[in-house]
């Protein structure tokens, strides 16, 4: 095993290819994630106002809009037909109409109807503005309700109860500043690197094929595939989890995401990350002994790995079909296992089904043993 893990290790120094897979993308990623999301939220966002009414009242509408952190009034137009063509060539992301006689009939108590669009192309932006435009108008006309209620001799403990019955305490879980950044960057980056991992181990394997060198690999690990296999992954792990560990200690360390799971969880968790996905792409090259096919498959697992993960849109609410395919994902029982664990706290009882999910991944090959020996020994590679 040793002679094939220096035999490995010549290719790895040798090739630039695998140095960009395997250390310069991946931690490209991380910075270019964590520092495109830096300030947790997207922040003053172009909103347009059409505002027919033009008084004291949709001014201050408008004002206390524009006083939003996430909201920026951008841009004013005649009518509704001009805002929406501004955000079909994607100015503003939203847009208030307020129209005319809305201040008087708020003044008279009749209930005018001031609209809010905005475009759900990009859905971070559409909702967070849905929010503020939400949030504004509602503020409004409890602002008037008020002065109508103080005027007539309400006290303002009446005043408070009739306007808002119901007060909200919310308390975001373990990430109370709603900082975007921890949400998705703690699953696009490993995502990416396990996704470089899938790609980099059916290379290595395929390329022994491709150049002809599979009987000497062989015949380096004494006719042993298990220890051909070992050596081959032995120098690649020692590397990913250098990188995965780096990943790690930047965003949980220098960048200070929460992770009360603490830290023997998270190296834990970057082991298996490594070990699933190492199995997983050299499972798909047994299992489809071609080096473009089998690279393919991978990286359209991987691509698909983002959707079904669950981190962006609940899995619990996709179809039933979907909900049993994740399981054929390592991303998924990755997202599951820091959700679990580091995000929460939990203990790692609680997330015992996606590790052993994981460590089923990072033995699959055995199943194919068998089968690749027969590849190195006896395809011939053909484009």
């Amino acid at each position: 095993m040793g002679r094939v893990a220096r035999r490995e290790l010549s290719f790895i120094i040798r090739q630039p290819i695998y140095w960009f897979c395997m250390v310069v993308f991946p931690l490209l990623a991380t910075v270019f994630f964590t520092s495109l999301m830096d300030e947790g939220q997207p922040l003053d966002m172009p909103v347009g106002i059409v505002d027919c009414d033009n008084t004291s009242t949709s001014r201050r509408l408008i004002r206390n809009l524009d006083a939003f952190q996430s909201t920026r009034v951008v841009a004013r137009y005649p009518s509704v037909s001009d805002a929406r063509r501004a955000i079909q060539r994607n100015e503003i992301y939203a847009f208030l109409y307020i129209p005319k006689g809305t201040a008087e009939q708020l003044t008279a108590g009749r209930q005018p109807k001031v609209s809010y669009y905005y475009s759900l192309t990009s859905l971070t932006a559409g909702a967070l503005l849905f929010r503020d435009l939400k949030t504004i108008t509602t503020l409004g006309s409890a602002a008037v309700g008020q002065a109508t209620m103080t005027a007539r001799g309400h006290t303002q403990k009446e005043i408070q109860t009739f306007l808002q019955p119901i007060v909200i305490d919310l308390h975001p879980i373990s990430n109370p500043w709603t900082n975007y950044n921890v949400y998705l960057s703690t699953v696009l980056v490993p995502g990416l690197i396990m996704l470089f991992i899938f790609l980099v181990t059916a290379y290595s394997v395929g390329t022994e094929l491709k150049f002809g060198r599979s009987r000497g690999w062989l015949t380096a690990a004494g006719g042993d595939m298990v220890a051909a296999v070992a050596g081959k992954l032995l120098p690649q792990t020692a590397v990913y989890l250098t990188v995965i560990y780096a990943y790690m200690y930047y965003v949980f360390g220098v960048l200070s995401f929460p992770h009360p799971g603490g830290t023997a969880s998270l190296l834990l968790l970057g082991l298996l990350a490594v070990l699933a996905s190492q199995g997983f792409g050299l499972f798909m090259f047994g299992l489809i002994p071609s080096l473009r096919l089998s690279m393919s498959t991978c990286a359209l697992w991987a691509v698909l790995s983002f959707s079904i993960a669950g981190s962006a849109y609940p899995l619990a609410d996709m179809d039933t079909p979907l909900q049993s395919l994740a399981w054929l994902f390592p991303l998924r029982h990755y997202f599951m296992t820091y959700q679990i664990v580091i995000f929460n706290g939990f203990p790692l009882t609680d997330a015992w089904l996606h590790i052993t999910a994981l460590t089923a991944f990072a033995i699959l090959p055995v199943t194919i043993l068998g089968r690749l020996r027969h590849a190195m020994l006896n395809y011939v590679y053909t484009e």
